[in-house]
């Protein structure tokens, strides 16, 4: 299954999650978590440019940088997230959407629908309060690319 208004690599993320049992949904999960890339060095000692997600049941920090592309297309909007490694289900879920978004310019960002994080099939097998976590995460990851100020068209 498809989903259409999704980006390619996110919506490749949410049909291997769709194709498999809820155990192995969060086996895959743990996966994402396990695969979620480490700060850069740059944001790695200063903290203060990252940005709690209170919604989250762990401490959740991300933030968002823009890269200029040269060549006339789009900029592109780099993700970073950092959560601490016992904390495998908020990890998993930064670490589909570092997988799903990474590298997209800010309107393939916005477009993203609020409620993908349901599409991933974890609803029965994670807490409400969980699921809220990551849909707080992709509102957060919006708000921050609409206040860049970069074109969405």
């Amino acid at each position: 299954m498809t989903n259409l208004a999704l980006p390619a690599a996110l919506a490749e993320i949410v049909d291997d999650f769709q194709a498999l049992t809820e155990p192995e949904r969060l086996q895959l999960l743990l996966e994402f978590s396990r695969e979620l890339p480490d700060l850069p060095e740059h944001l790695r000692d200063h903290p203060e440019l990252l940005e709690q997600v209170v919604e989250c049941q762990s401490p959740l920090f991300l933030t968002i940088e823009t890269e200029k592309n040269d060549d006339g297309a789009p900029d592109t909007v780099r993700l970073y997230f950092k959560a601490p490694p016992e904390a495998p289900t908020t990890r998993g879920f930064a670490g589909v959407l570092h997988e799903g978004l990474d590298g997209l310019t800010a309107a393939q960002i916005m477009a993203v629908p609020d409620d993908m994080p349901e599409l991933l099939g974890l609803t029965r097998a994670i807490t409400p309060l969980r699921m809220r976590g990551m849909t707080a995460m992709l509102g957060r990851i919006k708000r921050k690319v609409a206040a860049t100020g970069v074109p969405l068209s």
